[in-house]
């Protein structure tokens, strides 16, 4: 006698779950002896097909309204289309929680509407 379709895919649902838990999980070991550490309080983000760039930097200007500002560029980060995509996951997750538990981040930055 068969089993109903139903019967069925619980069955086949608990053994993917076995055999997922059967399954090695990947340990990620974080080696922080070579990294340096640096502050930046400016960003800017370009791309091509074939990567994104991002530029970091720092600028001292304490006066609102200035016609010229000098941003002291520090470092560059050069990042494939996929780890660009996760790295903006995970930002955004992460100013999910902080917003969460410290409150809004209001930022004075004009919409664009989808234009470049």
């Amino acid at each position: 006698m068969s089993q109903p379709a139903e019967k069925k895919q619980v069955n086949a649902e608990q053994n993917e779950i076995e055999e997922t838990a059967q399954q090695p999980q990947t340990t990620i070991r974080w080696d922080g002896s070579k990294m340096d550490s640096a502050y930046a309080n400016v960003c800017n983000v370009t791309s091509g097909r074939e990567e994104v760039t991002m530029l970091f930097g720092i600028h001292q200007s304490w006066h609102a309204g200035q016609k010229e500002l000098t941003v002291d560029l520090t470092n560059r980060l050069i990042l494939n289309p996929y780890a660009a995509k996760r790295l903006a996951i995970l930002l955004g997750n992460t100013i999910r929680e902080y917003e969460k538990r410290f409150g809004e981040l209001k930022l004075d930055v004009p919409e664009n509407n989808g234009e470049r």
